[in-house]
């Protein structure tokens, strides 16, 4: 049988740089015995769990699961490279990213149950904060995979988990235990996280901080409001962070994490070291920047248009459409069709205007279409009169560039780091969602006023009105909800928090997740492939584990 071995890395820390080779000239115990050792260990468990900029290691497939299987992107093509199932939710059970999340996380887990089992507590504050950052790191595997391979914590505890591995044991091969009973050691792991670490290390590393800001996301999907709501106090009120300003947030990804006040933890990549050519990484897909990149998924259209509810969000420069030279004066609109099949479709539509007598006008089956207006808050709707004689919605601008129809909205939040075109430092805790995090928790106990309140700081941060009131037709939850959607975009959340809110996707929007036969225009909460499947690899060598229905 293939035993998970347990990752002896060498790692040197210079300009915050972490180098990888193997170890092998050492026993394990030996490393375990002095500073350097723990250092060490710990420093290799970061980077399995970072990988490379490049696309490798537990993150960069993780991310993919989380932000592909969500709203706010749509895909222009098909693909060969595996993530496509994710995006189009047609799982398959060999899925070799999907393995990499396996294998990498639990070589992670293993190396951080070898310091946290092998070291005793309380020697110094230094061996502390170490086996402190281990717990930390082992609750963020450990949650991470929860969600990925179970079902969300509200639709039932007893619902079957990922494996509780807390030995170094290579022979120990644990069935999967419950959700609740991942959940559980998440919080007690990260319980410990917040009290062994007392150093003030930057955000490249764990910290206290770190460990109640997860702890906040942990009890929010737990729907623990209360405790959801004490852990962003802890951190909010900790002084320690402040939200960048409207001026800079449109920069966020382009500053290293040491210098952003906002983050609070962040695994740390390297224009020297983890970064090639940059055609792998995240940002590689959501833009082409200088030539490097593939830029074939772009923002949806549903982002697109709840964003532009209000033209003058900062967070729109997250956002770069790719303009025909010379510019083009033209309308757009996503319209809905129906295919020769009968299924939906939906597609965009782009018609050049043209001037006529101080009017807008555009051609469409040889009939003029004259563009209408109408004062709507905070900006003009524009809309002309369809066959049906109905309101027609469409956005004035410039003609697009466009790949297999779809025009080029390119996501600028993963890449630019350091002005280098696709390196990016991916963010997992930040400021700005402890206060989402509150505001959700307020909202859940019905505490109205304390969630807008919230949800005021992070649209004055964006630059757009503040609530005085829930808007009619709406709950207090749908705009925590949808702020969270605003803010949080391209980093990984969206296709969690729809799903542990009990809520159903809708995909009804224009990509290539409607192409071929049963698509899923809306992906039900209870529906099985809201969680991925066990790789199939992981089954056959590892008998007791369970796979996840089809």
């Amino acid at each position: 049988m293939k035993k998970i071995l347990i990752p002896i890395l060498i790692l040197s820390l210079t300009a915050c740089n972490i180098d990888r080779s193997p170890y092998d000239s050492k026993e394990s115990d030996v490393v375990l015995a002095d500073a350097t050792g723990l250092k060490t260990i710990t420093l290799g468990n970061y980077a399995l769990l970072k990988g490379d900029a490049e696309g490798g290691g537990f993150y960069n497939n993780l991310y993919r699961i989380s932000e592909y299987g969500g709203d706010n992107v749509d895909i222009s093509g098909t693909t060969s490279d595996s993530f496509f199932y994710y995006y189009n939710y047609k799982s398959i059970k060999n899925n070799y990213r999907t393995n990499i999340i396996w294998n990498s996380g639990y070589k992670a887990i293993i190396g951080c149950n070898r310091l946290i089992s092998k070291i005793a507590e309380g020697k110094d504050t230094e061996t502390d904060q170490l086996i402190g950052e281990n717990y930390f790191l082992r609750a963020y595997v450990y949650f991470s995979m929860v969600n990925v391979f179970g079902r969300p914590y509200n639709q039932g505890t007893g619902n079957p988990g990922v494996p509780l591995k807390l030995s170094d044991d290579v022979n120990d091969l644990p069935a999967r235990a419950t959700v609740g009973e991942v959940y559980n050691q998440v919080v007690s792991d990260l319980m410990k996280a917040e009290k062994l670490m007392t150093l003030d290390k930057n955000n490249i590393y764990a910290s206290k901080e770190a460990a109640q800001a997860l702890l906040s996301r942990v009890y929010l999907y737990m729907e623990n409001n209360d405790k959801a709501i004490e852990y962003a106090d802890k951190v909010i009120n900790s002084g320690k962070y402040t939200l960048l300003s409207k001026a800079e947030l449109p920069a966020y990804a382009t500053k290293t994490p040491e210098n952003n006040t906002e983050t609070i933890f962040a695994f740390k990549y390297n224009k020297d070291g983890d970064y090639s050519d940059g055609s792998s990484t995240i940002g590689s897909m959501y833009a082409t920047i200088q030539n490097v990149g593939w830029g074939e998924m772009y923002a949806s259209s549903t982002y697109l248009d709840l964003i532009n509810q209000n033209p003058q969000d900062v967070r729109l420069k997250f956002i770069s459409p790719k303009y025909k030279n010379p510019a083009i004066p033209a309308a757009y609109w996503v319209q809905k069709g129906t295919s020769s099949s009968g299924a939906a479709t939906y597609s965009y539509q782009f018609q050049n205007t043209f001037q006529q007598n101080g009017n807008t006008y555009f051609t469409m089956n040889n009939i003029n279409y004259q563009v209408l207006s109408e004062a709507a808050p905070n900006k003009t709707n524009y809309y002309f009169v369809n066959a049906n004689g109905g309101k027609t919605y469409v956005y004035l601008d410039n003609d697009m560039d466009k790949r297999n129809g779809y025009p080029k909205f390119y996501v600028l939040k993963c890449s630019l780091q350091e002005g280098v075109p696709q390196l990016w430092s991916p963010v997992i805790v930040r400021l700005a969602e402890l206060y989402l995090n509150r505001a959700e928790a307020y909202a859940k106990k019905g505490n109205t006023a304390s969630a807008l309140a919230d949800i005021s700081i992070i649209r004055t941060r964006a630059g757009i009105p503040v609530y005085n009131s829930v808007p009619a037709g709406q709950t207090i939850l749908d705009i925590v909800l949808q702020e969270r959607r605003l803010e949080m975009a391209f980093e990984g959340h969206r296709r969690y928090d729809v799903f542990r809110n009990k809520l159903d996707l809708d995909r009804q929007y224009p990509g290539t997740h409607l192409s071929g036969s049963n698509a899923f225009y809306t992906v039900p909460y209870t529906h099985n492939r809201v969680v991925e499947y066990i790789p199939e690899q992981q089954i056959q060598i590892q008998p007791n584990l369970v796979q996840n229905p089809d």
